[in-house]
């Protein structure tokens, strides 16, 4: 077949889709392709390698990206001059720019080079300059080692996303993104005590208990990565890896996505919840204790509590939106959570209430993740245009932090009201972007009913609202 030739390329993941389809239409149809009992084995079996293992190695990426906010208030402010200026701001930014802008090479990278190996190494890379950004000297050494963090990074989500719905059928997957998130809302809620545990090895060796949180951390962070590298699930069809990158015809295949308008709507959702998460992850120990009056420890172990809530809503909101099949309802309810709590968050007069509104919006704001991955997942088809949308919506979230670093400034400590607002207005034009989708996602589908229109390039396939 000739370069430009209008038919689809065929890849070696096709049949995946096809099963998904199927089997999703099978059981729609309340026909079983298995034996009930059997088909929930391998579901298990599939979900302890996969889930388990790419979701303790997002729960160390997290951690890894968002230590900073603890190492502040535990004397990183005060050693690298950080007070009173905007060299915080700057030292969260510089991450997001090398993290939006190599999405789209390392989900390649990771189809190309196999999962397990290449998420596993970039683990293990970063791992090995966390440790090193505890000896760092001044803010601008700690901002360049960000700057490579955010290269390495940009890989392990957006690759992460893609193999697990490369695994699972249209109407498994949020579930296992929920569980897979879940872990991330783990190291956020245990982060804070974990910090608070290693701020207590301050002096030895002669290094600051900040320097004990990057070390340590990126210590844990290179276990897991070996243990990536033994156990975890590749793709399902790959039999043998390839260092080959791609050809010409590959790549024009994989840009043609670009032109779906569906895909940039879901990056923005995505972005938006990122926006919130990232703000919360970066500044909450510092309104905690600026802001409402906590002591250093306490607003290291007050960030636990509501990050163990949200891993409760969150897997209950996937459990009802797999059961139910539906997306766009839940995304409109943790924005509605957001909404509810930032206001209080902001505006309330005791710490007490202003605590409770921070429950609302790390719940609301961080199970939007999952949902936003499946709302995308559940309404595209074909492998590279799969791959096309994980870089997107990765990148899009990237782009969510360099906002949430921003308007985060440093004068407007320890109530970060503009913050606040910005994330208040996003998250109403989330339901705004949702709103659109939904009427398009409806009218399409009842063409398709008609038989006037074919969706994602199969008869059979309707958007899910």
């Amino acid at each position: 077949m000739a370069f430009g030739d209008p038919k689809p390329l065929v890849t070696e993941l096709d049949h995946i889709e096809v099963r998904n389809e199927n089997l999703d239409a099978s059981i729609d149809n309340g026909v079983a392709l298995l034996d009930p009992d059997e088909e929930r084995k391998i579901l298990w079996k599939i979900d302890r390698r996969l889930v388990t293992l790419t979701g303790l190695g997002y729960c160390v990426c997290l951690l890894d990206r968002g230590n900073l906010s603890a190492a502040s208030i535990a004397g990183m402010t005060i050693d690298l001059g950080l007070q009173n200026n905007n060299r915080y701001s700057i030292i969260l930014l510089v991450f997001f720019i090398p993290y939006v802008l190599f999405q789209p090479p390392m989900t390649l990278l990771t189809r190309k080079v196999g999962a397990r190996m290449f998420l596993s190494t970039i683990s293990l890379l970063w791992a090995g300059l966390l440790v090193g950004m505890g000896f760092v000297k001044r803010w601008d050494e700690l901002a360049g080692c960000r700057v490579i963090l955010g290269a390495l990074e940009a890989g392990y989500f957006p690759g992460c996303v893609y193999l697990l719905t490369c695994w699972y059928c249209r109407f498994e997957i949020q579930r296992r993104v929920a569980v897979f998130y879940v872990f991330g809302c783990l190291s956020s809620a245990a982060g804070g005590i974990l910090a608070y545990g290693l701020m207590q090895l301050g002096g030895t060796a002669g290094l600051g208990g900040w320097r004990w949180i990057l070390i340590v951390e990126g210590l844990i962070t290179a276990v897991i990565a070996m243990l990536s590298y033994i156990f975890l699930v590749d793709f399902p069809d790959l039999a043998s890896k390839s260092w080959n990158f791609l050809t010409e015809r590959e790549v024009a295949h994989y840009l043609e996505y670009a032109k779906d308008f569906k895909i940039w709507l879901f990056a923005m959702i995505f972005l938006v919840t990122n926006v919130v998460n990232y703000s919360i992850l970066y500044f909450l120990p510092i309104i905690l204790r600026d802001g409402m009056g906590f002591s250093t420890a306490a607003a290291q172990c007050l960030v636990t509590p509501p990050y163990a809530f949200t891993a409760l809503w969150m897997y209950a909101t996937a459990h009802i939106a797999d059961r139910y099949k539906m997306r766009a309802p839940i995304i409109v309810f943790n924005c509605a959570a957001c909404i509810i709590g930032l206001p209080i968050m902001s505006l309330a007069k005791t710490s007490g209430v202003r605590y409770f509104g921070i429950f609302l919006v790390t719940a609301g704001s961080n199970s939007n993740t999952p949902a936003a991955v499946a709302y995308q997942a559940n309404n595209i088809r074909g492998v590279w245009k799969r791959a096309f949308s994980s870089a997107t919506l990765i990148a899009f979230g990237g782009i969510g932090g360099i906002i949430a670093s921003t308007a985060y400034r440093a004068q407007d400590a320890p109530g970060y009201r503009p913050g606040i607002w910005t994330s208040f207005s996003l998250n109403c034009l989330n339901i705004c972007i949702v709103g659109i989708l939904t009427v398009y996602f409806r009218h399409c589908n009842r063409k398709a009913d008609g038989g006037k229109m074919v969706l994602e390039g199969l008869e059979s396939f309707r958007y899910t609202i």
